[in-house]
Formats: structure tokens, C-alpha cells, sequence
């Protein structure tokens, strides 16, 4: 079986939000279209706490973007984003939330980011989305969403980690791109084998 894996299409991410990406929210209706082609749709969903300690608002002296030392490693630091239960943290409107099977919140607990939609940043903390894909018998993941350098990155990393066979529609997916993030996330894909659609095949 194959899933669609819907990467944080959320409020905050598009245009006008507290750490928008460029285009986000040009990606909306063509992801819904494509959610009748796979046997599952996941959708996950940043749902931060308000004191979350990877937003530089709770790092003195920190602006957003820069960088600090968490014990599970570096962490950039962001805007205030995606805070439980705001306009911010929502779906885009126009996203056909409807149609998920399930639905994945992440970087819920403070003291932890969470980028991907399979572990923690301490790459050890599972969210229980394997578990998920395993017992429905999911074995193939196509990627979409937001954004492509960070969340999107280290979600199909961990996919490809774990045996799934991944591929990301990379025109349905947008990017940061920090200091060569993208270049860089596009370099781990392809070690990782992990296979890079720019549109529909035939």
C-alpha cells in the first residue's frame, strides 16, 4: 500500500504567517488533487506549546534563525509558530483535511523540536507514525509540504531509514533554504535513495 504523507500544511507556514514560506500556499489544491491516488492520507500538523524552547522568544538575547545547543544537539531557533490551538497552527482553509486518515501532531512536548513526522530532533523519540504505517501494511510514502529543507527533509530521511520506499514530488513541496539547507537536504535524498518526482509521471 502506498501513503500520501501530507507535511504541515498549517496557517503559519503560508503566506501572512509567523514563519511563512515562500509560495506555501500555492502547493494547497494541487495536493488535494492528489490525495485520490494513494490508498492513505496522512496529514501532520506542528502543535507547539507557547513556551516551546525552540522559539528564540524563550532564549534570552536570541533573535529567530539564529542558533543555540539543545542536549540533543543544534537547534535553530524560530519565530513563535504553530502554538496549540491557534489560527496559526490550523490547516490551510482550502486543505482537504477531511480526507485524512490520520493525523500526526508534533513538537508538542517543550522541550524537544520535532521536524520529522516519524521521531523527535533527538532522533530517538518516536511519534508512533511507524507504527501506524506498519500495521496497515503501508509500505511506500510519496511527500509533500512544508517546507522542503527542514520538516519534509528529515521526514523522508526517516522513512528511508526505516526501510519505506520514499519518494518526495518535490514541485509539491516548498523551501526555507537557510545558508544551503535545500542543496543540502537534495544531497542526504539522494545518498538516502530516495527517489525525487518534479511533477506527475506518465
Amino acid at each position: 500500500m502506498h501513503a500520501l504523507l501530507v507535511i504541515d500544511i498549517q496557517n503559519d507556514f503560508c503566506p501572512g504567517g509567523a514563519l511563512a514560506v515562500p509560495e506555501g500556499d500555492q502547493i494547497v489544491a494541487p495536493v488535494n488533487d492528489l490525495m485520490a491516488q494513494f490508498d492513505a492520507v496522512i496529514l501532520t500538523q506542528d502543535w507547539h506549546p507557547a513556551d516551546h524552547s525552540s522559539f528564540a522568544s524563550q532564549h534570552e538575547g536570541k533573535a529567530p534563525f539564529e542558533t543555540t545547543e539543545m542536549p540533543y544537539g543544534t537547534q535553530v531557533l524560530w519565530p513563535d509558530h504553530c502554538v496549540q490551538g491557534s489560527d496559526g497552527a490550523a490547516f490551510h482553509s482550502d486543505l482537504n483535511a477531511d480526507r485524512a486518515d490520520l493525523i500526526i501532531r508534533k513538537g508538542f512536548r517543550k522541550g524537544i523540536d520535532s521536524y520529522s513526522a516519524f521521531f523527535e530532533n533527538d532522533q530517538t523519540t518516536p511519534t508512533g507514525l511507524e507504527g501506524y504505517l506498519r500495521t496497515r501494511g503501508i509500505t511506500a510514502l510519496t511527500l509533500v509540504g512544508l517546507a522542503t529543507d527542514f520538516c519534509v527533509n528529515f521526514s523522508a530521511l526517516d522513512a528511508a531509514r526505516l526501510g519505506f520506499d520514499v519518494t518526495v514530488r518535490r514541485d509539491l513541496c516548498r523551501a526555507i533554504d537557510m545558508g544551503g539547507s535545500l542543496e543540502a537536504a537534495l544531497d542526504s535524498w539522494a545518498k538516502a535513495g530516495i527517489s525525487i518526482q518534479d511533477g506527475p509521471t506518465a
